[in-house]
């Protein structure tokens, strides 16, 4: 059942639970329009089959509908809806909601047998269905835009908002460049100011309003400070985002209309208002919210099955990249209490009640918007010179993470040195004239990177090993105190490499910080790799496009070829993503029998497709699955082996994964991470060389492993972590997706199937 308010993704939870209930065993139904449709009954509970959910991940909103219920509210209309779930034969119920749905679902839960008592005595059951549906297992899921519930790090449909502002941001950021306009944006988040503070992040605005953490007292006078301070240093557009549940300090409202006055008549600027409004809950679910859902529907699944009556209900949240369980009476008060903390003043509160991530991401946009911030300069003895540098191959968010570490540097009285076209251009160019590749950077000169792709200041895959010495000898005479390496693999080994010359090079008894940034998400040390969300939504909206092409010829299967060197993650991640048949990897290779029971299983699934039930099929093969069995040899077999019945076509996106404005969620967390990383590059400051190189941890590499940010210490995961004959992790916390990606799929398994035809047995 979806509940409250419709978000981009709750089809994928739907679709997700109905196919893992049906591979478990199990009898899926459909609540349609809510709790109206559990109240009413009749036609509005429907048996949900297989092919009934086939679609569903690029949908928008909701499909099976929600809408507001009085009667739920009521005892009788909870006894009504028990009575409709017994007579349907329902003990267990997945809602996808919003707190005030969640809420209702557990005081059903709490109520469920004296609700069944009070039927039995109505005589509307019998006492032996009484005894059947005795227990009611409730499993919630949270959808809503805001992500304004506590114990998760996001919820169902918020990147896909989130997605929706930065476009409209980006967009009116040209407008407001070409005439020197300011612009008043207000954005969705009456309690929760995550939807106005990520989109402050994303997008470099000026100033920004959330309920959580209102500005000072003399707000109109810091805001108005800010602003004028970068229109000299010649800033010609100014943006502030208003959430619209934002005040003051003392919990008056603040409008767009009373910033826009303020910024008209004290500033004398050109200013419009721009209310996005329900723009923002609309449209399909981007790849990130459509791997969310999916993976919290399939756990959602599995805790109704491992339930006992004694169980607390359970809400699905995501901590960092981790799928876990939480007590729903838990999160939904620490929710609550955010709210009350707010009309209390307790602001600090509120902050501390969000997740750690709330209060990271501000003071990263704290840190980073206005770098003149003398309380936060350090001392002139701890001030460094630190190099930034690209290496490898372009991806989304590099530049995001060079102008939060240029930013953070320039507030804490660094200096940020951009070593422009990687190790080469460094060696080659860096005496340059006029202008050589070693530069020093102003906060202007990367004012406008933040929703910029590729790499502004050049990257390259060469690495230091190319020329040793003259690479140590830039290091000294540019008297750099600190590296800082943004990239992929090629990244990864750069820093192998420098930490292994240390002993024969002193220019590099540096301290040396690896921030991930990769579409291929394989590097050591990290789940994730800034840019592989970028990746993901170009690839799913280039597989969307396709599947419309063969779902419109009807009996059509495309093969299509993704980017990812010798690792699976983006083929399996977007697999999972837009419902892919099949997905092969260069982790499990591909096969003839292989070949021969996906073949078999496209027969069997096109034969089943009657009507307007046909619908194309994808399967995802990455550039590396295979040197034999390459995509178009794929599509040929698969077109040869239908005999008619269907047709193959082969597709390769190529270098359009790589291109393109960085997703929000490659922004923020490129943000959140670099400036992560300069703080842990300045915490060497004043250490001696030899101090240096005693400390393991003074070359390491930042990843998000499970629920945590950690730094790893390059030595360590060198040795214990990587793969480097195939330049990637040891150990890939993402394989075990692939498992569900084929139940979802219904992919027969190996041992399922004969052999040697590889027909179903």
């Amino acid at each position: 059942m979806t509940s409250g308010g419709d978000a981009p993704g709750m089809n994928g939870a739907v679709r997700a639970v109905v196919r893992m209930s049906i591979a478990k065993g199990c009898e899926p139904y459909g609540i349609y329009e809510g709790y109206e449709g559990l109240v009413q009954g009749g036609d509005l509970i429907k048996q949900m089959k297989w092919e009934d959910v086939r679609g569903y991940l690029s949908e928008g909103g909701t499909l099976i509908g929600t809408a507001r219920c009085k009667a739920f509210f009521e005892r009788d209309g909870r006894r009504q809806a028990a009575k409709n779930m017994v007579k349907a034969g329902i003990d267990a119920l997945v809602i996808c909601g919003g707190d005030g749905s969640l809420t209702g679902a557990d005081k059903f839960r709490k109520e469920w047998p004296e609700l069944l008592n009070e039927l039995v005595q109505k005589k509307e059951i019998t006492s032996e269905q009484k005894q059947t549906y005795q227990h009611l297992n409730i499993v919630g899921l949270v959808g809503s835009i805001d992500n304004d519930m506590s114990s998760t790090d996001a919820t169902i449909g918020c990147y896909s908002s989130l997605g929706r502002i930065c476009e409209a941001v980006d967009y009116i950021d040209a407008t407001a460049f070409s005439h020197q306009r300011a612009f008043v944006i207000e954005v969705m988040g009456r309690h929760c100011g995550w939807l106005a503070l990520m989109a402050g992040v994303s997008t470099g605005a000026d100033f920004i309003f959330i309920p959580e953490k209102p500005p000072s007292e003399n707000w109109e006078d810091e805001m108005c400070g800010i602003i004028s301070r970068h229109r000299k240093l010649g800033k010609r557009k100014t943006i502030v985002i208003v959430a619209e549940g934002a005040h003051d300090l003392s919990l008056n409202k603040v409008t767009p209309t009373k910033v826009k006055d303020l910024l008209s008549n004290r500033l004398k600027l050109d200013t419009r208002i721009t209310t996005l409004g329900h723009v923002q809950r609309g449209g399909g679910a981007c790849a990130y919210d459509r791997m969310l859902s999916t993976l919290q529907g399939v756990e959602a699944v599995e805790a109704v099955l491992d339930a006992t009556p004694e169980t607390p209900t359970p809400v699905i949240c995501i901590i960092e990249n981790k799928i876990v369980r939480k007590p729903l009476v838990k999160a939904v008060e620490d929710t609550h209490a955010v709210a009350k903390a707010i009309e209390a003043k307790d602001f600090d509160r509120a902050m501390r009640l969000r997740d750690a991530e709330f209060a990271e991401y501000h003071n990263a946009y704290m840190t980073t918007t206005a770098t003149d911030q003398p309380e936060m300069r350090l001392p002139k003895e701890k001030q460094m010179r630190i190099g930034i540098i690209h290496v490898g191959a372009p991806a989304g968010g590099m530049n995001s993470a060079t102008r939060a570490a240029v930013a953070y540097c320039l507030t804490r009285g660094h200096t940020p040195i951009a070593l422009h076209n990687g190790f080469p251009g460094l060696c080659r160019h860096h005496d340059d004239e006029p202008i050589g590749s070693v530069r020093e950077m102003s906060w202007l000169d990367v004012e406008g990177w933040v929703s910029k792709g590729g790499s502004e200041i050049g990257t390259n895959r060469a690495l230091p090993s190319e020329d040793m010495p003259k690479t140590a000898f830039c290091f000294e005479k540019y008297k750099i105190d600190a590296l800082f390496i943004i990239g992929g693999f090629e990244a990864f080994t750069a820093a192998s490499e420098l930490r292994k010359a240390r002993p024969e090079y002193p220019a590099f008894q540096i301290p040396i910080a690896l921030l991930p940034a990769t579409i291929s998400n394989n590097v050591p040390g990290t789940e994730y790799s800034v840019g592989s969300d970028t990746c993901l939504n170009a690839l799913v909206g280039y597989c969307d496009a396709i599947k419309q092409s063969a779902s419109a010829s009807r009996r059509r299967v495309f093969v299509v070829e993704t980017q990812g060197g010798k690792s699976g993650y983006i083929a399996t991640l977007a697999g999972l993503s837009i419902g892919a048949l099949a997905v092969y990897t260069p982790e499990e290779g591909i096969n003839i029998r292989m070949l021969a029971r996906d073949i078999e299983h496209l027969r069997a699934a096109f034969a089943k497709d009657k009507g307007q039930s046909r619908g194309g099929k994808l399967i995802l093969r990455n550039e590396h699955a295979s040197n034999t069995y390459t995509t178009e040899v794929i599509a040929n077999m698969i077109r040869e082996e239908a005999k008619g019945r269907f047709e193959s076509r082969h597709s390769i996106p190529g270098h359009v994964q790589q291109g393109g404005t960085p997703s929000p969620m490659d922004r923020v967390r490129a943000v959140r991470l670099a400036v992560k990383c300069i703080a842990f590059l300045e915490g060497f400051a004043g250490q001696s060389k030899e101090e240096m190189m005693a400390d393991p941890r003074s070359v390491s590499v930042i990843g998000i492993k499970a629920a945590n940010v950690v730094f790893g210490s390059m030595e360590r995961v060198e040795k214990e972590e990587t793969n480097w004959k195939d330049r990637r992790p040891k150990d890939e916390s993402w394989v075990q997706l692939k498992q569900i990606v084929d139940t979802l799929s219904g992919r027969p398994k190996p041992e399922d199937c004969c052999e040697t035809c590889g027909k179903a047995k």
